[in-house]
């Protein structure tokens, strides 16, 4: 394909760069973004693989969360307290930087609260995540900005009308946002920035060196002085030591449902679960707890298996005795690994990494944008 662009393409597209980006995610745009802001006079191209970023950008559930009661205890528990509260800090701080980037109005931001349901056979879990109440409230207090973040809401699970549900906590500081709209702004934004974006182009093989960085794309071979890779858990192409698991997603979403009323995103079963209203359908992801094995991969697909799970949990709990059919389905990779906070770093002469969000890619990636392209610029 190389051999068939013409002068002008090579002229304008394939020469010049001072930094490339690979991957038009969340982190990726960001980056740009603030790479342009700090360095306005470099030359910033970003490469996109696919059509859409087939990450999880575009394919999350919209959750503007920072962490259940249940999540934060095996968090702290694993990492301990100091590394919690820093990452729980990045999540808030990273969700007010993309709602004062893109403003809430166009990302379609909504308050509504996020709530953890607990089912009678999860009764000690439920005691300890209450018991938790009052020492997290006093830890996140100074982070987020108010006294009571969290409180017992199991009063109101009557207007819900679950079944089998018989605790409910209550995040008051959480929301739901449209990434659809989120990524349709930060592309405009990139492009009017005077950043490049080319999509459908991938980086077949990236070769560091002291005074340039060469990739090899289907459209020819790019030297640049910085290469960052915000590319998340496909960024083992490149770096198979990294720390980096995939994690598949798999969603649904219903038909419209006439009157549907539930205001707020919803964690079930230790957040391995979690659905929302968007318009008026229900949206239902998660089940990799499944089959952990099944679901490291970074190949888009669904399952019989957690299909079948999430349209068992659709039908059983939040609309118990009704049904509905499911108008789309889709995946997305995420990336965990041990370690709880983002890897944002060198990872080779010229080569930085944006990577592994566990799970909260849309309240960290704006701020691991911005942090990476500081700590580019400073470099």
């Amino acid at each position: 394909m190389a051999a068939l662009l013409s002068y002008w393409e090579h002229q304008t597209f394939m020469q010049g760069y001072d930094v490339v980006i690979v991957g038009a995610g969340l982190v990726g745009l960001t980056a740009a973004l603030h790479t342009r802001r700090l360095r306005p006079k470099a030359r910033v191209l970003v490469l996109e693989r696919d059509v859409l970023p087939n990450g999880a950008s575009t394919k999350n559930a919209g959750f503007a969360c920072f962490g259940s009661i249940s999540e934060l205890l095996e968090q702290e528990a694993r990492s301990g307290t100091a590394a919690l509260l820093r990452v729980v800090q990045a999540r808030w701080e990273g969700l007010a930087e993309l709602r004062r980037l893109l403003s809430d109005e166009v990302v379609q931001y909504q308050p509504v609260g996020g709530y953890e349901l607990f089912r009678p056979s999860e009764a000690d879990l439920a005691a300890r995540c209450r018991a938790a109440i009052p020492r997290y409230n006093e830890l996140l207090a100074p982070i987020i900005g108010q006294a009571s973040v969290f409180r017992d809401a199991t009063n109101q699970l009557s207007k819900f009308g679950f079944q089998g549900v018989d605790v409910m906590l209550e995040n008051v500081a959480e929301g739901a946002l449209n990434t659809g709209q989120m990524m349709d702004a930060l592309l405009r934004q990139a492009w009017q920035a005077g950043i490049t974006v080319l999509h459908g182009c991938s980086v077949q093989a990236l070769e560091p060196g002291s005074d340039l960085v060469r990739l090899q794309t289907p459209l020819g071979t790019l030297e640049t002085t910085q290469v960052l890779l915000a590319t998340n858990a496909f960024s083992r192409h490149f770096f198979p030591e990294l720390d980096l698991q995939p994690g598949r997603g798999q969603v649904l979403v219903t038909e419209p449902i006439a009157g549907l009323k539930l205001p707020g995103t919803f964690h079930y079963d230790k957040g391995y679960y979690y659905f929302r209203q968007v318009d008026n359908r229900i949206l239902l992801g998660g089940g990799r707890h499944l089959d952990f094995a099944a679901e490291a991969t970074t190949e888009p697909g669904l399952t019989s298996l957690v299909q079948q799970h999430l349209e068992q949990l659709l039908h059983e709990v939040i609309l118990p005795g009704r049904s509905v059919r499911i108008d789309y389905r889709w995946s997305g990779v995420m990336a965990f690994g041990a370690e709880l906070e983002p890897l944002v770093g060198t990872l080779a002469s010229g080569v930085f990494g944006a990577l592994r969000c566990n799970g909260m890619g849309v309240a960290l990636g704006a701020g691991v944008g911005k942090r990476v392209a500081e700590l580019m610029a400073a470099t």
